[in-house]
């Protein structure tokens, strides 16, 4: 290269992009790539806040300032959008979720030389970072990490661990998958540091399935004020802050509607911010999450039904969702083809569509219209700040 390129756009993976399609990893719009190929950095270079960014895979954008951060996150969702022919009547400005907020993770433990290694692996390696500080973590679940590394000190045998980290409304829910527990000593061990960290539960997997070691009282989580017991590994969304925002337009979209369905419900985190204005009927395949919604429903006195359901094999018919005003649609990352086939066509007038991946989204969108439903309403949301994973509430009416 014999003349400086400017960086035009940010790719779906991170890496900065020239006009001419050239991909500059750790790099944002407005820097220059001189010709032996070093950065000159730009007006939207921001200066990473955490030692391990470049090497930790646990984010990529690090180098982007709020507004291109922000940027991102909608191009992201409206070149989906685009890219099957949708346009939004109206797009929302993106929400990002605040530093430290993030309550689930999932981090790696390896004996590294005689010591423990903890935290995210290396973009694109296997090989562990050892997490001396972090940004996104929530502060309850960062503070656990010295002390598992401390736990975890003393093990001289070669491990490979799995650690799952949710903060629930009693604490912090661990979950360790690849450690096994020999003899008394261990065990003890084990129990003295659920105990001195106050941990919520511990559920450990030590190749046979996950079985609870630990949990004082039940663990549960809160939707719309209402305690709902939470099965091991269930899902919660990644951030508090990023669930009132999901939840909040959700609400917005279905504020008319008196008879709701709530697909793929999970625990609930729909469910009950909708059920005190509408009757919602809850349908999910997990038994052990279908079970806890109804039980925190009587508890609470809400008019929810809870519909045991598997809706990528079967579906809800267009005439069983004939009685319905309203759709809550919160799929996994695949979306949900045959589940939007019936909704297609179905007469429900409202269907609000939240979707943790813009493809299978824009998919099932196009599905929707071309059966005549309109892209009223579209909200890009980065709770998963700094990373490239991007979510999205919009609103389908006819």
């Amino acid at each position: 290269m014999s003349t400086s390129e400017e960086i035009v756009r940010v790719a779906a993976k991170g890496d900065g992009v020239t006009a001419s399609g050239r991909h500059v990893a750790l790099s944002a719009p407005g820097d220059r790539v001189l010709p032996d190929g070093t950065l000159e950095f730009g007006p939207h270079h921001a200066e990473p806040p955490c030692r391990h960014f470049g090497r930790c895979g646990g984010c990529q954008l690090q180098q982007l300032d709020e507004e291109v951060l922000a940027e991102f996150v909608r191009d992201r969702v409206l070149n989906a959008a685009e890219g099957q022919g949708l346009i939004p009547e109206q797009v929302a400005p993106v929400h990002l979720s605040p530093t430290r907020t993030r309550r689930r993770a999932t981090l790696r433990a390896i004996n590294g030389g005689g010591k423990p290694l903890i935290g995210f692996n290396e973009g694109g390696s296997h090989r562990v970072v050892d997490m001396r500080e972090c940004h996104v973590l929530h502060p309850d679940l960062f503070a656990l990490i010295a002390p598992l590394r401390d736990m975890l000190t003393p093990r001289r045998d070669k491990y490979a661990v799995e650690i799952s980290l949710t903060l629930a409304s009693q604490g912090v829910d661990c979950a360790i998958k690849g450690l096994s527990l020999e003899g008394l000593a261990q065990t003890e061990a084990m129990l003295d540091f659920c105990r001195d960290q106050g941990l919520a539960r511990l559920t450990l997997d030590q190749g046979y399935g996950a079985e609870t070691f630990w949990e004082p009282v039940p663990v549960t989580v809160s939707f719309g004020g209402a305690e709902v017991t939470m099965p091991a590994g269930a899902f919660l969304q990644a951030t508090a802050d990023g669930e009132r925002a999901l939840v909040e337009a959700a609400r917005e979209g279905l504020a008319d509607c008196s008879k709701v369905a709530d697909l793929f419900a999970g625990l609930g985190t729909f469910t009950f911010a909708l059920a005190g204005s509408a009757r919602v009927t809850a349908a999910e395949a997990s038994r052990e999450a279908l079970v806890a919604c109804r039980a925190a429903a009587g508890r609470a006195g809400l008019p929810v039904e809870a519909l045991h359901r598997d809706l990528f094999r079967n579906p809800l018919r267009s005439e069983e969702l004939a009685g319905f005003d309203g759709v809550l649609l919160d799929p996994p990352r695949a979306g949900a083809r045959e589940q939007v086939v019936q909704l297609a066509a179905s007469s429900v007038p409202r269907i609000v569509y939240v979707s943790c991946n813009p493809s299978s989204w824009a998919r099932d969108g196009r599905v929707l219209a071309d059966a005549g439903y309109r892209l009223a309403d579209l909200r890009p949301v980065g709770q998963f700040r700094w990373s490239t994973h991007v979510e999205l509430v919009s609103l389908f009416v006819r």
